[in-house]
């Protein structure tokens, strides 16, 4: 009796302490669901698509996969802001948060007459890549009109970041989820051509896209100028760029932003070493990733949490705490892509029930075995997959994020060479390219784990080095205490 007493205290305790289950899982679920949204929109997209022409559903890959590849590096910088808040929120210098949500916009606005430059480009890359025929034109298509929402989305990260670094998570999910519900509807009329709208196929996808991201940074725009987060967090219109901010956030947003475009580059390039292999094992692979999704960007949006509450923790100097949300947020995640890797080999049929309604049937035949092999692939890596997420947050909420930029150019460039080197020598190259995918995953689960074991990133910070000055006080003779002096440490003291 007294050991299952002690059993149901430690749970109780881990469930409803500090950082426990509940607090990680209060935060996160509103940016799971957010995130989740966005895998939904990508869904929807792709749903629309397979049932519109397999090609069409086929091209959306590589040709999302090219564009993530184009924003990655100022959306990860973007994004990188969240630290920043959480940090600042954290060390109560809540006067600091509207001048980095300044600097956020005014990188985004910066950034966006550069994307249009993309579709100039990408034509030229696809065909390098072997690329040819009806899937060419509908890659260069859906590519081309994404490019007009790039701008919206690195200032609608930014923008996220405000709200997620200080753990107002429910806003950011419903404007996301408002967002994709706004963009399902525009899918339906613009791709099939219905009220009264032109039948556009793939260019109503991508056009769908980019309106639903400039109307998030729309109501995002309104939401941060109401006056109560204008009096509070010194929020305007457009503050001025403070040149050390920005700085600080180019030395560690910076690693982690081009972390962000070196993993899309080199998954990029996966994908479009399966596209030689032809338009099946390309629409195989594009389902697998779809249905994968719904497991995998869910847990985007706990790393997120992770990173928010690691640096909140750290703002208050408090590496205990923000040790001990990363281990609740680990065994969350387990537990949650768990229960997919079981359906995912037990219960796969599932899985295709949306896509047979109203796709070409002899089509998604056609890949379906093929889906059903690479399905497997997925339950076997998603776990570690879910761990290097949580890692990896964890330790970017700190600032350590020289670490996981080396560890991901270093483990995708030696999954990238031995995938091509071997890749004429191996019987079947989609599998192969499968098994390289998880090979990869699993190297930057241990890798982000054993550097979070280590314990080094606790010494990291992201904001400025500063002693928080109290008031003079003469102890009594009936209290020993003494002012309580937060200190921040600067992270570059200890890289």
């Amino acid at each position: 009796m007294r050991g299952k007493m002690g059993m149901s205290t430690g749970a109780n305790r881990w469930w409803s302490g500090p950082c426990g289950g509940a607090e990680v899982l209060r935060l996160a679920w509103p940016l799971v669901l957010s995130t989740g949204s966005w895998s939904l929109l990508n869904f929807v997209d792709r749903l629309f698509l397979t049932w519109y022409s397999a090609d069409a559903m086929a091209a959306t890959t590589p040709a999302g996969m090219l564009y993530w590849s184009m924003v990655a590096f100022p959306l990860g910088l973007a994004s990188y802001l969240n630290i920043f808040v959480a940090q600042y929120h954290g060390a109560g210098r809540y006067d600091r948060i509207g001048s980095v949500l300044a600097q956020g916009i005014w990188f985004g606005l910066a950034t966006t007459p550069l994307f249009l430059i993309g579709p100039w480009i990408a034509p030229g890359l696809l065909r390098a890549m072997g690329h040819s025929g009806q899937m060419l034109e509908y890659e260069i298509v859906y590519f081309g009109v994404l490019a007009f929402g790039a701008g919206a989305t690195v200032l609608a990260a930014a923008q996220s970041a405000y709200f997620t670094g200080r753990g107002a998570t429910r806003v950011v999910m419903l404007v996301d989820i408002s967002a994709t519900l706004l963009n399902a509807v525009l899918d339906y009329a613009w791709i099939f051509g219905e009220w009264g709208f032109p039948e556009w196929g793939v260019h109503g996808a991508a056009w769908a896209t980019v309106v639903a991201q400039w109307t998030k940074v729309a109501v995002f725009a309104w939401l941060t100028q109401r006056p109560a987060e204008r009096r509070t967090y010194q929020t305007r219109p457009l503050g001025r760029l403070d040149r050390q901010l920005l700085r600080r956030l180019l030395r560690f947003g910076g690693p982690s932003a081009f972390q962000m475009l070196s993993e899309g580059l080199a998954f990029t390039l996966l994908i479009l070493f399966v596209g030689q292999l032809g338009s099946q094992a390309t629409a195989a692979t594009t389902l697998a990733f779809s249905i994968n999704n719904v497991a995998f960007v869910p847990m985007m949006g706990l790393g997120i949490a992770v990173s928010t509450l690691v640096g909140q923790k750290l703002g208050e100097n408090r590496s205990d705490l923000a040790e001990r949300a990363t281990w609740s947020a680990l065994f969350l995640a387990l537990a949650y892509t768990s229960m997919f890797a079981v359906l995912y080999v037990g219960f796969p049929e599932w899985f295709f029930v949306m896509h047979e309604r109203f796709a070409d049937k002899e089509e998604l035949d056609a890949i379906r075995p093929t889906a059903l092999i690479l399905l497997r692939f997925v339950a076997a890596y998603c776990l570690f997959d879910a761990a290097q997420l949580v890692f990896a947050g964890a330790i970017k909420g700190a600032g350590d994020t020289r670490y996981v930029l080396i560890m991901t150019l270093s483990i995708g460039a030696i999954a990238i060479g031995i995938g091509k080197v071997f890749q004429a020598q191996v019987a079947d190259p989609l599998l192969w390219w499968w098994w390289i995918c998880a090979f990869w995953v699993l190297a930057l689960a241990a890798a982000f784990g054993w550097r979070f074991i280590g314990g080094r990133w606790k010494r990291y910070r992201v904001i400025e080095t500063q002693v928080v000055a109290e008031p003079l006080t003469l102890p009594t003779p009936l209290s020993c205490s003494t002012p309580n002096e937060p200190f921040v440490a600067d992270a570059s003291q200890n890289l």
